[in-house]
C-alpha cells in the first residue's frame, strides 16, 4: 500500500485524537456565512518521503496532479502574483479585480538579487550561451532570481549548504493579500555509492497548513518540483522532507477527514516525467503524469475558511 496514505492517516489521527483545540480562541479565519472557524492543531509534524521509492500521491481520494502542477509552475517557473495566468481557481478569494494577489509567492520568486559570487563561466554552465548574456552583470557581479539562483548553485555548487528560496519577505507582507503558507524550500544534494549521478534531497517549510484541504495538494507539487529540478541538473531523485509548524484540520472538517482516513489504500501510482525535457523552463503540466492511480471518490464542496 502507499506510504503516502499511511503517512497522511497517521498524521490526521494524531490530530484528532491528540492535537489542541482553538474553540472559543481569538482566531482570523472565518467561514462563509462569518462564524469563526475554528482548528485542532499540532506544532511541528515531520514526514518525510523517499521520491526514490514511490510519489506520494495518496489513494484515499484523487490529487489532481496537473491542477497542482499547474499552481506550482505558476509560482517557480511563471513566477506571476496574477490569478489570469493561471488555470486553477483556488486563489480568486485573494486576488483583486485585476487578478493579483500582491506582492506575495510568484513575485517574490521575480525580484532579482545581486550575488557577488556568480561568474560567467557558471552562468553559461547552469544556462547555456543564450540565457547566460540575460543576466545582468555590475561591479563584478550579477543580478539573479531566487529559482535561477537554485539552478546556478546545483549546477556548479551542488554540496553548497545555501540552497534554498524564502518568500516570506517582513517588508512586503503588507502588500500581500495573504501571507505565504508554503515559504521556504531547501536543497541538498548527497552522493550515493555506486552510482555516478548525485541525489537531490529537499525540504518544504510550511507555518501553516489546512490538512484536508491542502496537505497532499503540497506534497504533490513539491515532489514534482524536486523530480523536475533533479532532472535538469542531471541527478537522482532522494527524500522530500515536509515540515509543517501548524498542521490543523478545521472544526467543520473533522468528519470528513474521519470518514476519509477509514479507507481501503492502493499501491502508489507511477510518476512519468518527460525525459526529453532539460531546462525547468520549458516544463508544462502535460509533461508529468500518475499511471495506475487507483483511488477513492473525491470530497466535493469542501468547506474552505478565509
Amino acid at each position: 500500500m502507499s506510504l503516502a496514505d499511511r503517512i497522511f492517516v497517521d498524521m490526521c489521527r494524531d490530530i484528532i485524537d491528540n492535537g489542541t483545540s482553538t474553540e472559543g480562541e481569538k482566531v482570523r479565519p472565518h467561514w462563509e456565512d462569518g462564524s469563526s472557524a475554528y482548528t485542532i492543531k499540532k506544532f511541528g509534524v515531520v514526514n518525510r518521503y523517499n521520491l526514490a521509492e514511490e510519489f506520494p500521491a495518496i489513494t484515499l481520494r484523487r490529487t489532481a496532479i496537473k491542477s497542482a502542477t499547474n499552481e506550482m509552475l505558476w509560482i517557480w517557473q511563471q513566477k506571476s502574483n496574477n490569478i489570469h495566468d493561471l488555470k486553477a481557481s483556488v486563489w480568486d478569494e485573494w486576488a483583486d479585480e485585476e487578478g493579483s494577489i500582491g506582492k506575495a509567492y510568484g513575485y517574490q520568486m521575480s525580484v532579482k538579487h545581486f550575488y557577488k559570487d556568480i561568474n560567467r563561466e557558471g552562468l553559461v554552465h547552469a544556462f547555456g550561451e543564450e540565457k547566460a548574456a540575460s543576466f545582468k552583470e555590475e561591479n563584478s557581479g550579477y543580478y539573479m532570481d531566487q529559482v535561477d539562483r537554485v539552478i546556478y548553485d546545483l549546477k556548479n555548487n551542488p554540496f553548497s549548504r545555501r540552497i534554498l528560496t524564502n518568500i516570506y519577505v517582513h517588508g512586503d507582507l503588507s502588500e500581500m493579500h495573504l501571507y505565504p503558507c508554503a515559504y521556504s524550500m531547501t536543497f541538498n544534494v548527497t552522493a550515493k555509492k555506486g552510482s555516478d549521478q548525485l541525489v537531490l534531497n529537499t525540504i518544504l517549510n510550511q507555518r501553516s497548513q489546512d490538512v484536508l484541504a491542502a496537505n497532499n495538494w503540497n506534497v504533490c507539487q513539491y515532489a514534482v518540483l524536486t523530480h523536475m529540478m533533479a532532472q535538469v541538473c542531471d541527478m537522482q531523485v532522494g527524500e522530500f522532507v515536509h515540515v509543517i509548524a501548524d498542521a490543523h484540520i478545521y472544526d467543520r472538517h473533522i468528519p470528513l477527514v474521519e470518514e476519509l482516513i477509514t479507507r481501503e489504500q492502493h499501491p502508489a501510482p507511477k510518476f512519468w516525467l518527460n525525459p526529453e525535457v532539460k531546462d525547468f523552463y520549458q516544463f508544462t503540466d502535460a509533461d508529468i503524469r500518475l499511471d495506475d492511480y487507483e483511488t477513492g471518490p473525491q470530497i466535493k464542496n469542501i468547506p474552505i475558511a478565509v
